[in-house]
């Protein structure tokens, strides 16, 4: 685990976001958010590209945890609820790979266990491979 958590503190913009990586193994990874104020939109919820942007951070740490540089070639995302404060947890679980492509399913969770969006991402697999 501790392999993954480093090479991917590289994502800069994640962890600007206060995104943890807190479990990842291939095709599979879980991260976390706390809320903060910054985190809000103007309506005082929680920012959908915030979501977006915990689920995306999961789905590469899933991806790309086979070693090989992955990436995204489509991604969408579905809202179900809102969320104001608490930890909100993201969950990446690959449902399809060939020699080429992946795809992921991602659901965000809040502390409660509640549903708040589902993230579907497909990515390209490069020969390329990642030293961790």
């Amino acid at each position: 685990m501790d392999k993954y958590q480093q090479y991917f503190t590289a994502d800069k913009f994640a962890m600007s976001n206060g995104i943890e990586l807190i479990e990842c193994s291939p095709g599979h990874a879980k991260a976390t958010i706390k809320i903060e104020e910054r985190h809000l939109n103007g309506a005082g919820i929680v920012h959908g590209g915030l979501l977006f942007t915990l689920a995306d951070f999961c789905f590469a740490a899933a991806v790309n945890s086979y070693g090989f540089i992955t990436l995204s070639i489509n991604a969408s995302i579905s809202f179900f609820a809102k969320s104001t404060v608490g930890t909100l947890t993201a969950e990446a679980k690959e449902i399809a790979r060939s020699n080429k492509l992946c795809t992921c399913d991602i659901n965000i969770f809040d502390e409660n266990g509640v549903l708040l969006a589902n993230f579907k991402g497909t990515a390209y697999i490069t020969p390329k491979t990642i030293e961790f």
